[in-house]
This record gives structure tokens, sequence and C-alpha cells, in this order.
């Protein structure tokens, strides 16, 4: 479908990949766009690899498939790209992101020969420096949205604002803590694509 981006999530039961997902649909539609966010699952237990996908369209989507070729991939885990092929039937064009403490030389030879960007981001240094805990989705969606363009960034800040004051509002730390994820992560993602550090 023409002016549908396609998104799928690799994460871990229990990492917020879902969430994550379900989040930006949430986010998408707010803002005008026609949206659809769902998992996947394998065994449902904390730590066995989920799969996650969004469509966000500026027209209505009818297909309700799994998405196989999508024009980004988000690593929640970078462990899962030792036994799975993230980048299978990601377009060139687009690119994957990944959470890691690592390098990005180190991972470039479990992409399986992929020859788009690739992003990667310590979401869990960000999540620890903002909320004092490793909660690597609210990173991770920021990134998504950063690197995507799905959406203008301040109209994704103002959503999420809200999003969280209606989740968390008797937790204004918490609505604090996510809000600085978040803008750590889109400065961290503009520092990599200025300075060419990343893609």
């Amino acid at each position: 479908m023409e002016n549908t981006m396609e998104i799928r999530w690799h994460g871990r039961g229990g990492q917020g990949a879902k969430t994550a997902a379900l989040l930006l649909a949430d986010v998408a539609f707010k803002v005008g766009k026609f949206v659809q966010g769902f998992p996947e699952y394998g065994p449902e237990r904390m730590g066995a690899p989920i799969t996650a996908y969004n469509r966000i369209s500026t027209e209505p989507v009818t297909v309700h498939s799994n998405i196989y070729d999508p024009d980004y991939v988000v690593v929640v885990d970078d462990g899962l790209l030792e036994t799975t092929d993230v980048t299978h039937g990601l377009k060139e064009n687009g690119a994957v992101i990944i959470n890691t403490e690592k390098k990005k030389e180190e991972l470039l030879p479990l992409l399986h020969g992929y020859q788009g960007a690739v992003y990667t981001l310590d979401a869990k240094a960000i999540s620890m420096q903002a909320l004092g805990k490793n909660y690597p989705n609210s990173p991770m969606l920021a990134a998504v949205v950063a690197v995507s363009g799905v959406m203008k960034q301040e109209e994704f800040l103002k959503e999420m604002q809200a999003s969280f004051q209606h989740k968390f509002a008797k937790k204004p730390e918490v609505i604090d803590g996510n809000m600085k994820a978040l803008e750590l992560t889109f400065a961290e993602i503009a520092k990599a694509e200025k300075g060419g550090v990343n893609p």
C-alpha cells in the first residue's frame, strides 16, 4: 500500500515491545493517521521472543496480515540477533534500530548482509538516566519516530505527555522520567545523524 509505513518490533516478553507498538499506534491515531498495532506471540512467557507490528497510513488500512517487508525494524533486545534474522524482508531504503551497548560494527555481521541504515541506541543507559530503571521501550519508541519521521516530534511529544498524564496521574515523577527519556533519545538520534555516527 502506498502512503503506508510498516514497522516490525522484535523483543522479549516483559521488555515492552508490544506496549511500544500499541502506544505508537495510539499516538499516530491521535495525530490523524490510520493505524494498526498488534503483537504476535510465541510461547507466552517472560523472556520469550515476541514480535509486534505497526501499520501507519494516511489512508484507511485494509490489509490485516503480519508484516513481511517492513520499512523499519526495531530490535529491543540485541541478544535476538544471534537467533533471529531481524532484517528478513526489511527494505533497504528503511532502517533497523537496535537497542544495544555494543558498537554498531560488532553487530553488522549478525544482520545477514543488510545494506540499509543501521542505528544503535543504548536505551538502557537513557532509561537509567531518566527513570532510574531499565525500561527500554520508551527510548525505542522515540527512536523509531525520530528515524522514520512517521510524525512530527513535537506532535509525538505532546500526545505522549497527555498519554503519560492519563496513565500515571498519581506518579508525576514517572511522567517526567518518561518524557525525559523520549527527549534524550531524540537528542541522541539527532547527534548520530549529524555526526554520521550511526547510519
